[in-house]
């Protein structure tokens, strides 16, 4: 007989989160790939999308039947932060995010995932049985020292529930926000898998982050074709540092540029991993 969901430490059930921009949205063709491949490699048993404004346009249409929906509201530690640095104050709305998924994972449990994520191989079995994973990633620079630290993603998460690491580190995320991108989410991350070590597993970089949020990563990422992604269960994109067109120092792809005919026709690793999970393909989930 096969093993039911309920014996599983984390419950097959994955989570998005969305729409927490000042301005609802329409759904980007990549926010439909996140949650199309989640429903194809992972196969998780529900897919909740987690948003304050809900989002808008025909992805959207075609993956509202398969999701289910939860309006949440903005995170008030980050409504208040008084953000010293305009640039990162740009970006509040992904902070939102950071506090929402733990709320999210602390409610229900189960896989979190960006929505800039795509999924390109099963979850290990072994990390459904496990009280909290997380992937590390590369060195981050410290704002403070200006020299790179470990650091651990938030763009891929497993959680229980009842998760020791989960609840400290939502009880130390608002304390920890000081208005720099990294501190109160990779960085404390980091300390606290240190302190806990029997309460979290961390995946190496290879699983979720293979391909580091730099130039040169990007580059492997969004313009040349990486054949080889063993070991490699899904690809970050990193989104915030491209997604716009005004923005070029770190990739000449903007979110302009990644339409359905890109994904079909470019030669590069991202469109090839995703070309499988374009809408005319889309899934079932399973019983």
């Amino acid at each position: 007989m096969a093993e039911s969901a309920s014996s599983h430490r984390i419950p097959r059930r994955a989570h998005f989160v969305f729409g927490l921009r000042p301005e609802p949205e329409p759904l980007h063709l990549v926010h439909y790939l996140a949650i199309a491949s989640c429903r194809a490699v992972v196969q998780p048993d529900e897919v909740h999308l987690h948003f304050h404004h809900e989002p808008s346009g025909p992805y959207w249409e075609l993956l509202a039947p398969y999701v289910v929906p939860h309006r949440v509201d903005p995170v008030r530690e980050v409504s208040d932060f008084k953000y010293p640095d305009p640039f990162v104050a740009h970006y509040r709305y992904a902070h939102h995010a950071d506090f929402v998924r733990l709320d999210v994972l602390a409610e229900y449990g189960g896989l979190y995932a960006d929505m800039d994520t795509l999924f390109v191989a099963p979850i290990p079995e072994a990390l459904w049985h496990e009280p909290f994973v997380i992937g590390r990633e590369a060195d981050v620079a410290d704002p403070t020292t200006g020299r790179p630290r470990p650091a651990l993603s938030n763009a891929v998460l497993m959680a229980s529930p009842d998760s020791r690491f989960l609840r400290a580190w939502r009880a130390e995320i608002g304390p920890t926000l000081d208005g720099s991108w990294a501190a109160h989410s990779c960085f404390l991350a980091d300390d606290l898998a240190r302190r806990l070590p029997d309460d979290v597993h961390v995946e190496p970089t290879r699983t979720f982050h293979a391909f580091e949020p730099t130039p040169a990563g990007l580059a492997r990422l969004l313009e040349a074709n990486v054949r080889d992604l063993k070991g490699v269960v899904a690809l970050h994109l990193a989104a915030h540092l491209w997604w716009e067109a005004e923005r070029r120092d770190f990739s000449l792809v903007h979110a302009g540029l990644i339409t359905e005919d890109w994904v079909r026709g470019a030669p590069v690793t991202y469109a090839v991993a995703a070309r499988p999970f374009l809408p005319e393909g889309i899934p079932s989930t399973k019983a």
